[in-house]
C-alpha cells in the first residue's frame, strides 16, 4: 500500500498532513502527486469527480517545489467561486502550517480589493482566486504572472459553465509558455478539451471513475408523485430520516425561497441558499450548514457553489436540472471520503424520459422507490428516539444534584406507563399528523390528476416562452443561459423556468412580466461576437428538430422585436 511517505515529500509537510489525518493518498492522489514532483514540464489533464482530494493532488506537489526565497508569483490557482478559492487557500496554509516563508494570497470578489493589493505586495508565491477578480488585479498591474511555473485551474467545467471563458482565456495569455499546466474538472465538455488543446502540450491524462458517471459511492432514487405532492413527499423522506443532513436543489431562488420557509415553518431544521441573500447573510448560512447546526439547505445550483462538506447524507433533487451534467455535480456532493451516499430525485410523470437519460449517461441504476406511509414514518421516529435514550451515557455526577426532586415525582408511575408518557410526548405531533395520511406515490403511466394540471396552467400562464438563436453549437448551456439574461437586463431577480437548448438555437421560459426587458436588452447585443436574435415563441413551437422549426419560421415570419 502506498503511503504519503513513499513520495519523498519533506518532513515539514509531511507532519502537517499527518496532523491532518491523511494516512494513504487517494487515487488521483496517488496518480497526479509523482507525476508533478518529477522534474518535468510535461502538462496534467484530470478528470475526477468532486470530493476526491483534488486540492491536495495538486496542493502538496507545489507546495514541495516552491523557492520561498522568492517572493514573486509562482503558481495561480483558479477556482470558480469565492467559497471554493477561500477553502482552496485555507487547505493549501494547512498543508504548509509548518514550512517557513510560504505565503499564499486569496483574491475573489465581495472583498476589499486594496486589502488584496496589499496582500499582494507583501509578497506571495501562490495566488488562489476567482477569474474575474484576478483579471482586475492583473488589469491594475497588482498581479504579476511572469514568474508562474505552475498554473492551476480547479473545476474548469463549473467556470466555464459560469461563463468565464474569456477571463479565462486572458489570464491563461499573461502566463509565460514555460510552465506547467494542471488542469482539474468533473466533466469533460468541449470548451474543457478546447483550453487543453490550446494552452496545454501533450498533457498526461488522468481519469478517475467513468467521465460524466457520477461518484461510486453514491445511490440513486426517484420518486414519482404529482406535482402537487413533491412537497409532502420532500417531508415524508426528512421525517424518515432523523439524522438527515442534505441540500435541498430548486430550479429557481423563488422555489427556493418558498420551499425553505415551508420547511422552517413546518418545524425542520432548515435554511435557504439563494442570489437574494446579501454577502453577510449567505456567509451565515453557510457556516452554519458546514458547522452542521443546519441540518437541511435549500439552494439553487448557482448559490451552491463553493460549498464544500464532506458528510452530508442525501442531496436531494427537488426540480431535476436542465443540463444532466448539472446533476452528476449535485449528486457528487454527497459520498465523498470514502463514506456512502444518497441522490434522491422527486420527479412527476412527465420527467420520466429525464431520469431514463441520467441512467444511460451515469451508467447506474436510478431506483424507484415508494414515499413512505404515516405508520412506516411514526414506527421509524419512535425506534430512533428509542435507541438513542437507551444507548445514551448517563453522566451520573452531573445529574445527581436534580435526580433527588426528579425521581420522587414518579414514584407512582409504573415502567410501562412511563414510557407510554415518553412516547406521547415525543410523537404526538408526527402520530397526529400521520394518523389519517394518504398514500402519495404515483404510478408510471397515470395521467395527471385535475389539480396537477391547474397547477400546471397556472405555472404556464406566468412565464412567456421565447426563440433565442443560440444553441450548444454556440457555447451556450443553462448555466450561461441565464448569467446572459442576468447580465443584460442588469438583474438578478427574472424568474427562469423550463430551458430547451437545441444545437442552433434555444427556448426558454422567463417570468412574464420581465418579457419586454427580456426582448429590449437581448435583442441585437452579442454573444461571444455574434448578433443575438430573440423574439417570442408560440407555445406550439416545441420539436426538437431543428430543420423542422427553420421551416416552420419560413412559411410564419414572426415580428422580430
Amino acid at each position: 500500500m502506498i503511503t504519503f511517505n513513499d513520495f519523498g515529500i519533506q518532513e515539514t509537510i509531511l507532519k502537517s498532513i499527518k496532523e491532518l489525518g491523511f494516512e494513504t493518498p487517494t487515487p488521483v492522489q496517488e496518480q497526479a502527486i509523482p507525476h508533478l514532483l518529477q522534474e518535468t514540464e510535461e502538462d496534467l489533464l484530470a478528470f475526477a469527480q468532486t470530493g476526491t482530494g483534488k486540492t491536495a493532488a495538486f496542493g502538496i506537489p507545489v507546495i514541495e517545489q516552491i523557492d520561498v526565497e522568492n517572493k514573486n508569483v509562482q503558481s495561480i490557482i483558479l477556482a470558480p467561486t469565492r467559497e471554493l478559492c477561500m477553502q482552496i487557500a485555507k487547505d493549501l496554509s494547512n498543508y504548509s502550517k509548518y514550512l517557513k516563508g510560504l505565503n499564499i494570497v486569496a483574491v475573489y470578489g465581495g472583498a476589499s480589493i486594496e486589502t488584496q493589493i496589499k496582500a499582494l505586495k507583501n509578497g506571495a508565491q501562490i495566488v488562489v482566486g476567482t477569474p474575474g477578480r484576478t483579471v482586475d488585479l492583473i488589469h491594475r498591474k497588482k498581479l504579476k504572472l511572469s514568474g508562474v511555473k505552475w498554473l492551476i485551474l480547479d473545476e474548469a467545467d463549473e467556470m466555464l459553465n459560469m461563463g468565464f471563458k474569456d477571463e479565462l482565456d486572458k489570464i491563461l495569455a499573461q502566463t509565460p509558455e514555460e510552465k506547467q499546466t494542471l488542469l482539474f474538472s468533473a466533466t469533460m465538455p468541449k470548451e474543457v478539451l478546447r483550453i487543453a488543446k490550446t494552452y496545454m502540450h501533450n498533457p498526461k491524462e488522468i481519469k478517475i471513475g467513468h467521465t460524466n458517471s457520477g461518484a461510486e459511492n453514491v445511490e440513486h432514487k426517484y420518486y414519482l408523485v404529482s406535482a402537487a405532492n413533491k412537497y409532502e413527499a420532500l417531508k415524508r423522506i426528512a421525517d424518515i430520516t432523523p439524522d438527515i443532513y442534505g441540500i435541498v436543489f430548486c430550479r429557481t431562488r423563488r422555489d427556493a425561497k418558498e420551499v425553505a420557509s415551508k420547511l422552517i415553518k413546518d418545524g425542520y431544521n432548515a435554511d435557504a441558499l439563494h442570489g437574494d441573500l446579501s454577502q453577510s447573510q449567505r456567509d451565515n448560512v453557510m457556516d452554519r450548514f458546514r458547522a452542521g447546526n443546519l441540518q437541511i439547505l435549500v439552494a439553487t445550483d448557482v448559490a451552491a457553489r463553493g460549498l464544500d462538506v464532506d458528510s452530508l447524507t442525501h442531496v436531494i433533487n427537488y426540480s431535476l436540472p436542465d443540463d444532466p451534467e448539472v446533476y452528476i455535480h449535485r449528486s457528487g456532493r454527497t459520498g465523498r471520503a470514502g463514506k456512502s451516499g444518497l441522490s434522491i430525485s422527486i420527479i412527476h410523470s412527465r420527467e420520466i424520459s429525464k431520469i431514463k437519460a441520467l441512467e444511460k449517461m451515469t451508467k447506474k441504476s436510478f431506483v424507484k422507490t415508494k414515499v413512505p406511509g404515516g405508520e412506516e414514518i411514526v414506527h421509524a421516529r419512535l425506534f430512533n428516539v428509542i435507541d438513542k435514550i437507551k444507548n445514551t451515557e448517563v453522566d451520573e455526577e452531573r445529574i445527581k444534584p436534580f435526580l433527588d426532586k426528579i425521581l420522587p415525582k414518579f414514584d407512582d408511575v409504573s415502567k410501562d406507563e412511563l414510557i407510554k408518557k415518553l412516547v406521547s410526548v415525543e410523537f404526538t405531533r408526527f402520530i397526529n399528523y400521520y394518523s389519517n395520511s394518504k398514500d402519495i406515490n404515483l404510478k408510471e403511466g397515470r395521467r395527471e390528476d385535475s389539480r396537477d394540471k391547474k397547477d400546471r396552467k397556472r405555472s404556464n400562464t406566468a412565464f412567456s416562452r421565447f426563440y433565442i438563436n443560440l444553441g450548444t453549437k454556440q457555447g451556450l448551456n443553462a448555466s450561461t443561459l441565464i448569467g446572459l439574461i442576468n447580465e443584460k437586463t442588469d438583474s438578478n431577480n427574472i424568474e427562469i423556468g423550463k430551458i430547451d437548448l437545441m444545437k442552433g438555437f434555444s427556448f426558454f421560459e422567463a417570468d412574464k412580466k420581465s418579457e419586454k426587458a427580456i426582448l429590449k436588452k437581448l435583442n441585437n447585443s452579442k454573444f461571444k461576437s455574434q448578433r443575438i436574435v430573440i423574439e417570442l415563441a408560440n407555445d406550439k413551437v416545441v420539436k426538437k428538430d431543428e430543420n423542422s422549426y427553420g421551416k416552420r419560421r419560413n412559411r410564419k415570419k414572426k415580428k422580430s422585436y
